[in-house]
């Protein structure tokens, strides 16, 4: 079995979706929890994924191959996920703030999550606070996520959670922020909860955040 995961890492580092599908059915086949599954082949593979891409040696377009390798496998274990096999880490509701039209961040950023056990709300891009406000008002997630891929949009997340205090729900939730020209010092400035430079760091992030609250 333990080799079966390490093909499956290195199928999502290569990005081989249809192999990645078939692992994982022989993976389960054997016996293998879908969480095992997670932690011990997905995971790691994108986890490499994400350190050669800080690193320069990846690029956007293989990390969107592995990660969509990685959203097949997860596709074949979303029954036994939704049956309730592997408890959730947590809620998130994410989106890319108003103005904003980027989406590959984001997009990585909930498959990494979902990946993770967490249950995600994507609300898309252009999102104005009012829709973040309605969100968290009625799922009620433990982390909002706000992207922002440009320097005139990330003043958004600020106005995002300007309004939530405004609206008395700041106390509710965890904001975590992210995006290309967002920083660990700029989320601090902000009041944000938390901050994650890659899709990778993004987990590590929420996973801590959940254990706060929780």
């Amino acid at each position: 079995m333990l080799e079966l995961m390490r093909k499956l890492s290195q199928a999502v580092i290569s990005g081989e979706v249809e192999t990645a599908a078939q692992l994982t059915e022989q993976l389960l086949a054997q016996g293998a929890s879908p969480q095992e599954i997670i932690d011990n082949g997905l995971m790691p593979g994108m986890d490499y994924v994400g350190a050669q891409f800080r690193k320069g040696e990846m690029f956007i377009p293989e990390v969107l191959l592995s990660a969509r390798t990685m959203q097949t496998a997860m596709d074949v274990l979303k029954p036994r996920l939704v049956s309730g096999n592997v408890p959730s880490q947590g809620t998130v509701v994410i989106g890319t703030v108003q103005g904003d039209l980027h989406d590959i961040g984001k997009n990585l950023v909930r498959m990494m999550l979902e990946a993770a056990g967490f249950s995600v709300i994507d609300l898309g891009i252009d999102v104005p606070a009012e829709k973040f406000l309605e969100a968290v008002k009625t799922h009620r997630p433990h982390i909002l996520g706000l992207s922002a891929l440009l320097t005139t949009t990330m003043t958004m997340q600020k106005q995002v959670i300007e309004a939530l205090s405004a609206a008395g729900m700041r106390q509710g939730v965890k904001v975590m922020v992210g995006g290309a020209p967002v920083t660990e010092k700029y989320a601090r400035e902000i009041g944000a909860d938390g901050y994650g430079e890659s899709a990778v760091q993004a987990v590590a992030v929420a996973r801590s955040l959940v254990q706060v609250r929780r």
